[in-house]
């Protein structure tokens, strides 16, 4: 196994399940790969995604493993989805529960709850109607085309939204330009442009207003520690600071990888490495596929983690303080490799839910702006001009000197997450899903060597803990 990712970490597992010796090979001298974390002073801090939706995809690991979730892992439902702020001083606040979230878009921009409610259970339907025959299954087998799943798919494929962009559908549904911004952020999910990507991906709003959002009691982080115990608990073994130099192979036959000097032979080996830098530095001889190799990156971010000096009653666990012109801000994001003069900004504080991450009085926050994938930009100094625009944002919207209020700081540039996670670019999703029929150019979970398998966000489904945990659920139908 190359990489401790989530996706590597559960292909480890369902690996070990099947009755395998394996070894997982991780670069860095912790696992997680982008879920990692980290302290500054008194505060702590997860690093990376922040989100965590479908946890039966998580939990069913342990109970494949014969284990019960409950002895290594706990998790919450959050009874609130997200606080949203605009520049004119209007605020949202969105609880998980359908009644009193539409009530809260009613009374707050004057839209229709019925309306908003349509339009959610679209979201649904487009839900049922993809996730077997495209998230649980390969894209890239002829077989899986004649699934009975696949016919229902096809059958509903005028109302799965494949022509129009995702913006053209929540424009055309719900008019109100607040909540069409509300709908469009959701393509940001997996690094994409709403003005661009497809309106099959209003599929996104599901997982949060339909399935729910939860909270993993000790912080995302522990969604690792959870997994790393049971692996330990199985005999998996797991190796810090050891980069795989190269994937062996005989023509289109594996025979192992390359750690430290020392050749490790191998039946199979399962690959966590975003697939685009895999080729280029464990498969020299191997030429990238052309559809994979000019595929779009997904976007980056710079994200700021500050041990803030103050409690903020009006912020939540998750809280979005939008841009006011969103297009403009996505333009500049994937047509000009640039970033947007006052972006939008999102703040996790997962000390609203674990009081322990911060000192008492004070909040941790992690926050985050999407950016371009690292394309030679000057780095460092457009993350002091994207700090002062989110400090001066933040001070405008919140009526505080936030600079004042910032004790404790450290960043994340789009170089810095290539470096720590083997993410090309430092895209955060792999490649972006803004061409109608992107899914289908993600590399597949095989490859062309008998023996070899790719999981991740970089490949099928795509980018996100839940795609990812599927990927790795994927993978492991086409090993014997």
């Amino acid at each position: 196994m190359i990489g401790s990712g989530i996706a590597g970490l559960a292909s480890a597992l369902r690996l070990r399940v099947k009755g395998y010796e394996v070894d997982v090979f991780e670069a860095n001298d912790y696992p997680g790969g982008k879920l990692a974390e980290f302290h500054l002073g008194a505060y702590r801090f997860d690093a990376g995604p922040s989100l965590f939706t479908l946890p039966q995809l998580y939990t069913e690991l342990f109970e494949l493993a014969g284990k019960n979730p409950e002895d290594y892992f706990g998790y919450q439902r959050c009874d609130k989805s997200a606080h949203y702020f605009y520049e004119d001083g209007t605020r949202l606040q969105l609880r998980t529960d359908r009644k009193s979230m539409l009530q809260e878009i009613e009374k707050q921009i004057g839209v229709s709850g019925q309306e908003v409610g349509e339009h959610l259970d679209r979201s649904a339907f487009i839900y049922e109607k993809t996730r077997e025959a495209f998230l649980e299954n390969s894209l890239h087998r002829f077989r899986n085309y004649f699934s009975r799943a696949v016919l229902r798919c096809l059958l509903a494929m005028p109302r799965l939204q494949l022509m129009g962009s995702m913006h053209e559908y929540n424009e055309k549904r719900l008019k109100n330009e607040k909540l069409v911004q509300l709908f469009d952020r959701y393509a940001t999910y997996n690094g994409s442009d709403p003005y661009q990507a497809p309106g099959i991906l209003h599929v996104i709003p599901h997982l949060e207003y339909g399935i729910g959002t939860f909270f993993p009691e000790k912080g995302m982080y522990s969604i690792v520690s959870g997994l790393v115990k049971l692996l330990e608990d199985l005999g998996v073994r797991l190796h810090l600071n050891a980069p795989v130099q190269e994937i062996l192979h005989e023509g289109k036959r594996l025979t192992g990888v390359k750690v430290h000097e020392e050749v490790k032979m191998a039946d199979v080996v399962i690959c966590n490495m975003d697939v685009r830098l895999a080729y280029r530095k464990l498969l020299p001889q191997l030429e990238i596929p052309k559809r994979v190799r000019e595929q779009e990156s997904s976007s980056s971010a710079m994200i700021f983690y500050w041990g803030i000096n103050k409690q903020f009653p009006e912020l939540d666990l998750h809280n979005i303080f939008f841009s006011e012109n969103y297009r403009e801000e996505f333009e500049c994001i994937f047509k000009k490799a640039d970033v947007y003069k006052d972006p939008t900004v999102y703040i996790h504080v997962s000390s609203k839910m674990c009081p322990s991450d911060a000192p008492e009085g004070k909040e941790n926050w992690f926050v985050m702006v999407n950016v371009p994938s690292d394309q030679g930009q000057d780095w460092e100094r457009l993350r002091n001009e994207i700090r002062q625009s989110v400090v001066d944002k933040l001070t405008r919207m919140l009526g505080v000197p936030m600079e004042d209020l910032i004790e404790e700081e450290h960043f994340l540039d789009p170089v810095k997450i290539e470096q720590r996670t083997g993410s090309y670019q430092g895209a955060l999703y792999g490649p972006s899903s803004n061409k109608r029929m992107a899914a289908f150019f993600r590399h597949s979970n095989f490859s062309k060597i008998k023996g070899l398998y790719f999981v991740g966000g970089s490949v099928h489904p795509g980018g996100g803990i839940p795609l990812a945990l599927l990927s790795a659920k994927i993978s492991l139908k086409e090993i014997s």
